[in-house]
């Protein structure tokens, strides 16, 4: 398996104009403008913008002031909005799939030469791009879909899903199949990842190198800034979703073991059911739970460390903020590349609270380390990882998809156009 360097040195320049392309399509199930994904859009759309390149882009909102509107066409007052009593999943797999639709018919239309989307957005897009020439790039926010393990095309609970009848599995097939983006990675010409850990699965999966980028995210540095001097109680913050899949589990049981003098955890997201009974197992007054908060940065200057032991992450913003803030950070390899191990923090094992504890236990002991790390976290985001930086990283990204695709591999991309357990047609694949 190649090594993936950590690409901390940014892009100089944009690429020159004529090795751009001339008329962008970008599409994504979230919107542009606001937290999260929104605002990774949005980035995404604007360096288009500013390029002169971005022709369309189709999304769920419009909340932003940058981009002309007439280049974005917005879903929000489209039918599907009526389908959000669905449940969450059902939901999103609606809008991703209409998403899918509004853009195929944009390419059909004609007059785009590069083709940007997200993984589970776009199927019949990337489709239609490959029958017309038009190169393409999917963008991944966590993993290879396979985790790095090896598995079938379709297993047998996939299969069983699939030959269900009536209206409600027909609901129930409606958020992306692991088939649908197994085919997705076949069709794009090019696979953006945030990390190296994220581009390694996708090698264990059998895609080639050549066909991997790493784009990694990036933090606002005039939003996110340190605090004059750190605080008097040792404060451990972590900032996502309270799930499972984030090691939120893991982070209390390790912080219930330690029993630390004048310390807090803070806890802040939005709470999920199944975090619930580890939050009710390790209840004490040490723990806060503060839930979802749209003033991170007023946090993050109340805190001594930054911890996120994920288990499966492409590269979260969140880290890039938190460095942004002077914190050092524990955290996993499996959360992306946001910790230089003994520079900018600490890593840790994902599902190890043992190694976790272990590493609370020092930062608690050793204040003193704190300062540097966090500068050092700083400094890092300050010259590597802006906003600026992400959309010059995305500029060249656009730039190789226009120069041609990635060396063809015999072995690659065969397992998406397998057929199912032998007997059934890439044809039996809905992209409806």
């Amino acid at each position: 398996m190649p090594a993936f360097a950590t690409p901390d040195v940014p892009p100089s320049a944009p690429p020159a104009a004529d090795a751009l392309p001339r008329a962008l399509l970008y599409s994504t199930s979230a919107g542009f403008g606001g937290p999260g994904l929104h605002l990774t859009s949005y980035q995404s759309a604007l360096a288009a913008s500013d390029a002169g390149i971005l022709r369309r882009a189709v999304g769920y909102s419009d909340s932003q002031s940058a981009i002309p509107h007439d280049r974005i066409r917005s879903l929000a007052a489209h039918p599907v909005r009526l389908l959000s009593g669905l449940g969450s999943a059902r939901y999103y797999g609606a809008k991703k799939r209409y998403v899918d639709w509004i853009a195929s018919r944009e390419l059909e239309r004609g007059g785009y030469d590069c083709f940007h989307s997200w993984s589970g957005d776009c199927l019949r897009s990337l489709l239609v791009a490959r029958q017309r020439g038009i190169p393409s790039l999917l963008e991944i926010p966590t993993w290879h879909r396979n985790k790095g393990q090896a598995k079938r095309f379709e297993t047998r609970s996939e299969r069983e899903l699939r030959a269900r009848r009536g209206w409600r599995a027909a609901l129930d097939r409606l958020p992306p199949s692991r088939q649908r983006v197994l085919l997705e990675y076949d069709l794009a010409d090019w696979i953006l990842v945030q990390s190296t850990f994220a581009a390694e699965t996708f090698v264990a999966a059998g895609v080639p190198a050549e066909k991997i980028v790493i784009v990694a995210r990036g933090a606002d540095v005039d939003r996110f800034t340190p605090a004059e001097r750190p605080p008097e109680t040792f404060r451990a913050l972590f900032a996502g979703a309270l799930i499972r899949r984030k090691g939120v589990h893991h982070l209390l049981q390790a912080w219930k073991s330690l029993a630390l003098d004048n310390a807090e955890l803070w806890l802040v997201g939005a709470v999920h059911p199944e975090i619930e009974p580890a939050l009710r197992e390790c209840a004490m007054p040490s723990v806060k739970v503060l839930g979802f908060s749209d003033d991170l940065p007023a946090l993050f200057r109340q805190a001594s460390v930054f911890v996120f032991p994920s288990e499966c992450e492409g590269w979260a913003k969140v880290t890039f903020e938190a460095a942004a803030a002077g914190l050092p950070m524990i955290g996993t390899r499996e959360s992306g590349d946001s910790v230089i191990d003994g520079v900018t923090g600490w890593l840790v094992p994902a599902n190890d609270p043992e190694a976790l504890a272990d590493r609370l236990r020092h930062a608690h002991a050793h204040r003193e380390q704190l300062p540097a790390m966090g500068a050092a976290s700083r400094r890092r985001v300050v010259d590597g990882y802006q906003w600026r930086h992400f959309r010059l990283r995305l500029l060249h990204a656009w730039a190789r998809a226009r120069a041609g695709r990635p060396p063809a591999d015999g072995s690659a991309g065969s397992s998406a156009f397998m057929c199912f357990s032998g007997s059934a047609s890439r044809s039996t694949v809905d992209t409806a």
